[in-house]
């Protein structure tokens, strides 16, 4: 990548694998994303990124994070975010809340969407508050630190499975506009349909 999103950092030495930072920043288990057809709301979404509508309704307008699963088409049309859009939302709130510019994270934010789930899940984003570094080995963050960068890490992985458990909890959407309760909550007025038909 060009600018300050650097994808390319090699380890120059071959630091011990043993240390106990590769655990916590890296993660090699399989992760789940929900359903590409499933959406949240604007407002759900919020709640799962930890962020305010107003900062969602900016970033969609200005292209930052758009939705995926279906964009405003007019007066009273409601945004629909899916999975991968809300964990994207996610990662740029703690950007911005450790000083990174805006310059800085949509270049993150492009090079985030140029990977699949499973390569996504298991980048460490590092960032010494002006320039971000992708890292994909506890080698690769030792040489960051070494060399005077990388003051905070973000794994992605971690932050996959913070959504996924903050959504599981939330109501979504399908495209057709039907409500999908959240696993493991039962929808009262289907338990009454169903009473009803079994008589």
């Amino acid at each position: 990548m060009t600018g300050s999103f650097d994808h390319t950092a090699q380890p120059k030495s071959n630091a011990a694998r043993e240390g106990t930072a590769q655990g916590a920043l890296f993660d090699d288990a399989d992760l789940r994303p929900l359903p590409a057809n499933v959406g949240y709301r604007g407002p759900i979404a919020c709640s799962a990124a930890g962020i305010t509508y107003r900062q969602l309704d900016y970033w969609a307008r200005t292209g930052l994070v758009v939705p995926s699963v279906r964009g405003a088409s007019g007066s009273g049309s409601q945004r629909l975010y899916g999975f991968r859009d809300i964990l994207v939302l996610r990662i740029v709130k703690r950007l911005i809340d450790t000083g990174v510019s805006l310059q800085n994270i949509r270049a993150a934010v492009d090079h985030l969407a140029t990977r699949d789930g499973d390569d996504l899940a298991r980048i460490t984003l590092m960032s010494d508050g002006a320039s971000i570094y992708e890292c994909r080995s506890a080698d690769e963050v030792i040489d960051l630190v070494r060399g005077g960068q990388g003051v905070f890490g973000i794994a992605v992985g971690s932050v996959w499975r913070e959504v996924e458990g903050t959504l599981a909890t939330l109501p979504a959407e399908d495209l057709a506009g039907e409500s999908i309760a959240p696993a493991g909550v039962t929808d009262e007025l289907a338990n009454r349909r169903a009473r009803r038909a079994a008589v």
